[in-house]
């Protein structure tokens, strides 16, 4: 306020009017007599007074104007504030539903707006006619032919057996989590569709060659591509790392051949089969279908499989297929653990089932996380983001409890690169290769362990000695 009056002073003093007698003597460029000038000081200083003057009534007025308002704001009453406040675990489990819906939302809308019957069908009115006009209406990079041998996969994979129902249950987790991976790679987010074919999108399969997880890795091909594989962790059956080295195997396969059809089969016979079809075809061959003939057996299937699942994927409501909700929670985070860690000193402390933990976790194959030289990922529902960081120090204190073998690091370091040793005894109807099935090995295996020549001799109570690694 100081200031203001200060200037109002200052620009009071350069504009003061004048007496006429003074205007005029200064207009005629004549020097004023000493009277004059005493009486426009005079007027100057009577105006000044007076500005003042009316400036402290302005502020005293002002000032009067701000205390009574903020009187009456005291004396009325103070407005209701409306808010529901939640603590952390509760929105951790909003959050979860946001996911939830998110994932549900976006997977039906999919199918409601991307997903639709071709406008016009041509004049014949068969199936082939109406299967042809379905794969043409799917706009992709990747050429989706229709025959004879895509009609029988598209059968298969549409009937009533429930697989296509199944695999719809697992797609609300796994497919939002491989479409974004396959974005960031730049590659076609129809290859999503080999993981139902490979695994039907069970991130545990395991095959009687020896591949495992979603993307049924071959365990050289595995660690060729950065996974790690051994007796504690195989990350062929995490979910996200297999599935990262997976666009980036694809990814060098569509360099070496330039289109999709012969990437995804040597995708499943390797790149040495396809390279021997290659020149056994002659005369240029550019797609899988020139070199049919050529390549094995399975793969020959291989294409027209992943064309039916693409198939079935996309229009399983035009054939009545319905699904469940997925086996998972499919709101999750990740939490970096770098201290060795059982899965049961967090299923018996926080609320999540020590199957779920293993469902979201399936690379740590003795439950173990053994982060002592390096962290580890670990999946967890989210809405128990909250719970488990608030209860670390009683997770952590269960380690004598569920950890007594696994103390010692050195002991850790030496069973991720030493197999455990195990023994199966032999039940009654038991077989090598639902034993095999069981422990995740090969049939071929289970034979070279236990010096067997005929894998359909085996006795009951026999101890099979099992390698895990």
């Amino acid at each position: 306020m100081t200031k203001i009056v200060f200037r109002l002073i200052v620009v009071l003093l350069t504009t003061l009017p004048l007496t006429q007698y003074a205007q005029a003597q200064i207009f005629k460029n004549k020097k004023l007599k000493p009277k004059a000038q005493l009486i426009i000081e005079q007027q100057k200083v009577d105006s000044l007074t007076s500005l003042v003057e009316e400036l402290r009534q302005r502020e005293s007025e002002w000032q009067r104007a701000w205390h009574n308002e903020k009187e009456v704001r005291k004396q009325q009453p103070k407005e209701e504030r409306i808010a529901i406040e939640y603590n952390p675990a509760e929105l951790d489990s909003l959050a979860a539903e946001l996911k939830r819906q998110n994932v549900k939302d976006s997977f039906q809308n999919f199918f409601e707006n991307y997903i639709c019957e071709p406008d016009t069908l041509s004049t014949d009115a068969s199936l082939d006619s109406l299967y042809k006009s379905r794969l043409d209406a799917l706009v992709t990079p990747i050429r989706l032919p229709y025959n004879e041998l895509v009609r029988t996969s598209i059968k298969r994979y549409t009937d009533t057996s429930g697989l296509m129902s199944r695999v719809l249950a697992r797609a609300q987790y796994y497919f939002p989590m491989i479409e974004d991976e396959l974005l960031k790679a730049g590659l076609p987010v129809e290859l999503r569709s080999m993981a139902i074919i490979e695994s039907a999108l069970q991130a545990t399969a395991y095959s009687k060659a020896g591949a495992a997880g979603l993307w049924q890795f071959m365990s050289p091909t595995a660690k060729s591509y950065g996974l790690e594989v051994n007796s504690m962790v195989d990350e062929r059956y995490d979910p996200i790392k297999a599935t990262k080295a997976a666009c980036r195997y694809l990814k060098d396969l569509y360099n070496m051949y330039n289109d999709w059809s012969l990437a995804i089969a040597a995708y499943n016979c390797g790149q040495g089969n396809v390279n021997k079809a290659l020149v056994r075809a002659g005369q240029n061959p550019e797609s899988f279908w020139d070199i049919y003939w050529h390549l094995p057996s399975e793969t020959r299937g291989y294409v027209p499989a992943f064309i039916a699942a693409t198939y079935a994927y996309a229009y399983h409501q035009a054939h009545n297929i319905t699904y469940s909700e997925p086996p998972m929670p499919v709101a999750v985070d990740t939490i970096q653990v770098d201290r060795l860690m059982h899965l049961g000193q967090i299923s018996s402390t926080i609320d999540v089932s020590n199957e779920t933990l293993k469902m979201l976790n399936p690379q740590y194959k003795l439950d173990v996380i053994p982060a002592t030289t390096k962290s580890y990922t670990l999946i967890l529902p989210a809405n128990r983001i909250t719970e488990y960081i608030s209860k670390q120090d009683s997770i952590f204190a269960k380690d004598s409890t569920f950890l007594k073998e696994y103390i010692n690091p050195a002991v850790v370091e030496k069973k991720m690169v030493t197999p455990a040793v195990i023994y199966h005894k032999v039940k009654s109807g038991e077989t090598l290769g639902l034993i095999a099935k069981k422990y995740r090995v090969t049939t071929k295996q289970l034979m070279t362990w236990n010096r067997l020549k005929n894998a359909n001799v085996i006795s009951v109570g026999q101890r099979l000695r099992i390698e895990k690694r």
